[in-house]
């Protein structure tokens, strides 16, 4: 009798760092430009440490139900009715969100590229920005309907692009990074950190939004809890190590204060290579930024959509087969890409409305089935470590990024402008 093997570790490592980074790790540094470098590592150790414990949490509770069960069948078992058409208008909006955001940007890219690749100097291509957007969805979302193995190879090729790109891209960044920039012992104008600290918050907990790909890995390893646990943590630690090296690279080299026109353009990269381009030469850094970005925005779109995709199937009941593979499809790609059809150019926007969604179920959701299935069920497969205090915990992380949100946009609190 043979035993079969589970796939590696690796593969559910890249997953979840895969469905981590992605546009988050570009607006990180100028979201995080009030409290500065010190300042900033420590709001992504503190939004890294809850965003992995509430995955793991999300995990205790998922272990309770069957293989394929996703949000929808264990909040609506755990919490009530309420809490699931709460956190499933939630859910579902955050991943519909996000896959439209990723839609829009990964499809300007790609017809970037390809004019690029297709026009001379005799004739110039211009294949559309509709074109574009349809090329990215089509043929990324035909690994999503083939298998989560598939994502799972085409996300380690995707990594290791953006590993090579981002340790070329930021590698003259790191060296040429001064101490009295990063420590902003050259500070003019505002001089104060700690009240831009709740402002930080929001992006960063976007940065680390992988609890989508939590059932997704459960079916995965088939239901070996300390694989899937080794590649939340490992994921995500993955992606912290980036965000860090990122930001020393940025905060190293453009000084606070110049961060100004970058803000005032809404975070745009371009202005970013700009100020740059006044304390060193980006030329090349732009071109290896440029492949990095679309790495990124594709792993974070096979991510994103894995996790929709068997959230559509638990909800509606759609079946493992070729035919119900293609109804989830079409329900998961279909609407997002139709939007980014219409609207092309919402990319800033749409991340920006993911985030308060995202608190809802990313945060507070998985600490409360933590705490649910721990009184409903006598026997633990796993249990997230730190008891009921850390459920709480987490709680308070939720409550504190609903309140930063609110606060951005209603002007309670003090929000950087260089």
């Amino acid at each position: 009798m043979t035993t079969q093997k589970q796939p590696s570790l690796l593969g559910g490592v890249m997953i979840i760092a895969g469905g981590t980074i992605g546009a988050g790790m570009l607006a990180n540094p100028i979201s995080t430009a009030g409290v500065w470098f010190a300042g900033s590592i420590l709001i992504l150790l503190y939004t890294w440490f809850c965003m992995t414990s509430s995955g793991l949490m999300l995990l205790e509770a998922n272990l309770h139900y069957p293989t394929g069960s996703s949000f929808d069948t264990i909040v609506k078992d755990l919490l009530g009715k309420g809490w699931n058409v709460l956190n499933g208008l939630s859910l579902a909006f955050v991943l519909y969100i996000l896959t439209y955001a990723y839609i829009t940007s990964g499809g300007g890219i790609t017809e970037g590229f390809i004019n690029q690749l297709l026009s001379n100097e005799q004739s110039a291509v211009e294949i559309g920005r509709t074109s574009g957007s349809l090329i990215f969805a089509i043929v990324l979302a035909a690994f999503v309907w083939f298998s989560t193995k598939a994502v799972d190879r085409f996300s380690v090729v995707l990594m290791a692009g953006m590993v090579i790109s981002f340790i070329l891209s930021i590698a003259g960044l790191v060296s040429s990074a001064q101490s009295d920039i990063l420590f902003n012992q050259i500070a003019q104008g505002d001089t104060q950190y700690l009240p831009y600290a709740l402002a930080a918050l929001p992006v960063c907990l976007v940065s680390f939004g992988f609890h989508q790909n939590v059932p997704s890995l459960v079916k995965y390893y088939d239901r070996n809890a300390s694989k899937v646990v080794k590649s939340v943590v490992f994921g995500t630690a993955t992606a912290l190590v980036i965000y860090v090296l990122w930001q020393f690279a940025v905060q190293g080299n453009l000084p606070r204060h110049e961060f100004a026109p970058v803000i005032a353009k809404g975070g745009d990269i371009a202005a970013l290579l700009d100020a740059l381009n006044q304390y060193i030469k980006t030329d090349y850094i732009a071109l290896i930024l440029r492949f990095f970005a679309y790495m990124a925005i594709a792993s974070s779109f096979l991510g994103v959509t894995l996790g929709l995709f068997d959230y559509i199937a638990d909800l509606l009941k759609f079946d493992d087969s070729r035919l119900g593979r293609t109804k989830t499809t079409l329900v998961t790609f279909l609407p997002p890409l139709l939007l980014s059809l219409q609207f092309p150019y919402g990319f800033v926007l749409a991340i920006g409305y993911a985030g308060l969604a995202a608190t809802v179920w990313a945060a507070i959701v998985p600490a409360l089935l933590a705490r649910a299935s721990r009184k409903k069920f006598a026997q633990q497969q796993y249990q997230a470590f730190g008891g009921n205090f850390m459920i709480y915990f987490i709680i308070l992380f939720g409550v504190l990024n609903i309140l930063a949100q609110l606060g951005l946009q209603f002007g309670w609190i003090s929000d950087f402008k260089g």
